[in-house]
């Protein structure tokens, strides 16, 4: 029995337990599918005067730290090459890293990576050129569609002429690529301590933010912690998404005096920060801090109204702020496939989500953690203050952090909170909206209090985001929401 390719190939990437769900096998026949649906139509379509192979298609390769990444990546080339598509192999990379790839080389790219997962996991992120992303409806279905016929019934015959596969170094590109969007070389010292919770931080930090890569050394005194490549993860999970995983880098801030910490994920994609004090500054601060560095840049430039993306339950400071700074600032889904198309569409020069993600122009509209990183250095660095003060003005309102309910019916839960808050005479002056799940919004008067609940795509899980003015409002409309949509529920559910 062949492996079902719809219990791994999901709406964005690839994602399986090794060799279980995702062996050679199966990377082997997704190459090869990717190589033909994506690739090979793409490379058809472009003129070849520019970056982008003139002779046959390509793709660039690269994996982060988990042992199973080589033998993958061999594999999948060996799929690709053999649909006549040429392979440039980056290895050891972040996610941005690929993305920061396929953006200079102008080529598709496939990223060996299961970001924060457990060690047993691996995973596949595809990209078209210039990292324009591949999801569900722009062309991973088919890709799921042909590699399960491949895994069903074989490779098809090779191409007449196979692929040829050559190495390529380019994290030094790397780090000067993001460098030269940000410089920080004439900020005051910093003293910062990094977790790369021994994932792709460990080497990716290193190279941008020290001398490693054999750039000039910045005014930063880097703290490094757990920055061995490891995809055991033997210090603690790299999700500092998870409250949990943050208690290390927050003890060594304080511990050594540093001015701020820095938090990557595994694949070194997103970021955290905390103050001086250890305490968490909230994605949407930066969120609202990178924004307003981006639209101040854009302006100088000529540019009127800059067009910033936030997802739906990023705090109200956000457009607040970025409305008062003249930008254009357009609400999205939460997700990065919605957020990339808005990134694209409204020619965004910044996006931010909750969940630490930061987008820019500057970067292929792709997501890197390592550039709102040294945003945020930028910011602090060329003032006096403490980073606490300065997150503290982009921190106005008080939000409850995204709350997890497993309930056993999730239409009736939700159909309990729209009764109370929707239907009910006595609600309120409240806007709703259904652009991600039920927005209620009671910003318009007093009190003033949103929140927003959306289902799991995946588990029987209902996702709470409470923000309000004031601490009080927001613990009640939290606790009454819960109690709504817990009614039926015999025990605790999971929070997160």
């Amino acid at each position: 029995m062949t492996q079902d390719l719809s219990e791994i190939i999901k709406a964005y990437d690839v994602r399986g337990v090794v060799p279980d769900q995702l062996g050679p096998e199966v990377a082997r026949a997704v190459g090869a599918a990717f190589a033909r649906v994506v690739v090979v139509p793409e490379w058809a379509d472009v003129s070849h005067d520019g970056a982008l192979d003139a002779d046959r298609p390509g793709l660039v390769i690269g994996h982060d730290m988990r042992e199973s990444g080589p033998g993958l990546v061999d594999a999948f080339a060996e799929g690709v090459t053999s649909a006549g598509v040429d392979v440039v192999r980056i290895g050891l990379c972040s996610t941005d890293g690929l993305y920061h790839a396929s953006g200079v080389l102008d080529r598709p790219g496939a990223m060996f990576t299961a970001s924060h997962n457990p060690a047993i996991y691996n995973g596949i992120k595809l990209c078209r050129a210039g990292a324009r992303p591949v999801g569900q409806e722009t062309g991973l279905a088919e890709v799921r569609t042909l590699a399960q016929s491949y895994l069903d019934d074989g490779l098809p015959d090779a191409a007449p002429r196979a692929g040829d596969v050559s190495d390529r170094e380019m994290l030094a590109e790397y780090a000067a690529f993001l460098r030269g969007l940000v410089d920080i070389s004439g900020i005051r010292p910093l003293k910062v301590v990094i977790d790369a919770g021994n994932g792709m931080g460990g080497f990716t930090a290193p190279a941008v933010l020290g001398t490693g890569a054999g750039l000039p050394e910045l005014p930063l005194d880097l703290v490094p912690l757990y920055w061995e490549l490891d995809g055991s993860f033997p210090n603690h999970e790299a999700n500092p998404l998870e409250p949990a995983n943050l208690r290390d880098l927050q003890a060594a801030v304080v511990e050594h005096d540093a001015d701020l910490g820095l938090a990557f994920d595994g694949d070194a994609d997103r970021c955290f920060v905390v103050d001086e004090h250890g305490d968490p500054v909230s994605p949407s601060a930066i969120t609202a801090l990178v924004g307003l560095r981006e639209v101040e840049k854009e302006k100088a430039r000529g540019a009127e109204h800059p067009a910033v993306i936030h997802n739906l339950i990023t705090s109200r400071a956000v457009p607040d702020f970025l409305d008062a700074a003249g930008a254009r600032v357009v609400r999205t889904r939460v997700g990065h496939s919605f957020i990339k198309a808005q990134m694209a569409e409204n020619d965004a020069v910044f996006g931010g989500e909750h969940s630490a993600h930061y987008y820019f122009r500057d970067f292929f509209f792709a997501d890197t953690g390592m550039l709102a990183a040294l945003h945020v250095l930028a910011a602090l660095g060329s003032q006096p203050h403490p980073l606490s003060v300065v997150a503290e003005m982009y921190e106005p309102y008080t939000a409850s952090g995204e709350i997890n309910s497993r309930v056993a019916d999730v239409p009736a839960a939700r159909a309990r909170v729209v009764q109370a808050y929707v239907t009910e005479e006595g609600a309120g002056p409240v806007e709703v909206d259904e652009l991600d799940g039920l927005t209620v919004s009671h910003w318009g008067a007093q009190p003033q209090w949103w929140f927003n609940l959306r289902a799991s795509n995946t588990e029987p899980l209902l996702r709470l985001n409470v923000e309000a003015a004031d601490e009080d409002i927001m613990e009640k409309v939290r606790d009454d929401v819960l109690s709504l949509v817990r009614a039926d529920e015999p025990g605790e559910p999971d929070e997160s």
